[in-house]
């Protein structure tokens, strides 16, 4: 999903960078770049990268073994990614700030979370990232992305069927979507989501977001087959679908809507309901 800040979000984000750049003594260059989610802000620092993200305050201190830190913490080094080097976190105003230096990678692979052309990505990049999602598999995840509550709310509402009692799970990043992968070389961004996710929900929101490029779309379900065409990997996918169809309801990503529906009905045999209000909260 994608949600850019308004004027004010950014004046505020923009000035808790400064805050940070000063915290940590950096000196930052280039222009600000938001992140999807709006509620984060990223700057060169000479060699480095300094991404500030803001949320309530009732989520201060970070929680152990989650986000950034936690994957720094437990994630296997193997994983392609921008490692982490140093924080600091701080609360003004209601609000809790966390100040993260990076590496610097190069840019993402689409500056949206949807892809809207194929990136001609090598054989390479596909074994990295499948090596890369088993090794993720193997840290252990402290915290449930995507609660059960939220799966038994979107299923009826979204897919039109009854959301199932028990699903598997296997720790993942939990927002493997284009604006968080790079090419040449792969990396891995944004660890916020990371934690216990459904079996098949990464290469599944991978894959609902390159539906309207349908030579990259079979390129996951070729990739990823040995997980998505099992059970709990089909479990994963009607997840992402009714998750990128709730994205679709508040009004992102329309030009995906009829494409979500057809894969949708394909996989339960039921036409998606219609008309659905934008009132969930995951």
């Amino acid at each position: 999903m994608s949600f850019q800040p308004d004027d004010d979000t950014r004046h505020d984000l923009t000035a808790a960078h400064q805050k940070a750049a000063g915290f940590l003594r950096l000196v930052c260059t280039g222009p600000p770049v938001f992140g999807t989610s709006g509620t984060t802000v990223g700057r060169r620092a000479e060699n480095v990268w300094l991404r500030v993200s803001r949320s309530s305050r009732r989520r201060a201190p970070r929680p152990t073994g989650q986000g950034a830190l936690g994957a720094e913490q437990l994630v296997p080094a193997s994983v392609p990614r921008p490692r982490l080097h140093d924080t600091v976190d701080w609360t003004e105003a209601g609000w809790f700030y966390q100040a993260d230096i990076f590496d610097l990678v190069g840019s993402a692979v689409s500056s949206t979370p949807d892809l809207r052309d194929d990136p001609g990505l090598d054989d390479d990049w596909w074994t990295g990232l499948r090596n890369a999602l088993a090794a993720i598999a193997e840290a252990p995840g402290t915290k449930i992305t995507l609660r059960q509550a939220w799966i038994e709310e979107v299923f009826p509402k979204y897919l039109g069927i009854p959301a199932p009692a028990d699903v598997e799970r296997t720790t993942g990043h939990g927002d493997l979507q284009w604006a968080n992968l790079t090419a040449g070389p792969l990396k891995i961004l944004d660890w916020e989501r990371w934690g216990l996710v459904p079996v098949g929900y990464d290469p599944a929101v991978l894959w609902v977001s390159s539906l309207l490029v349908p030579a990259v779309a079979d390129r996951i379900r070729t990739e990823f087959a040995d997980i998505l065409d099992t059970p709990a990997g089909r479990v994963g996918q009607l997840i992402a679908i009714a998750e990128m169809l709730q994205a679709v309801d508040r009004g992102y990503y329309p030009e995906l809507a009829p494409l979500l529906a057809d894969q949708a009905r394909e996989l339960t045999g039921v036409t998606p309901p219609q008309g659905t209000a934008a009132d969930l909260v995951r």
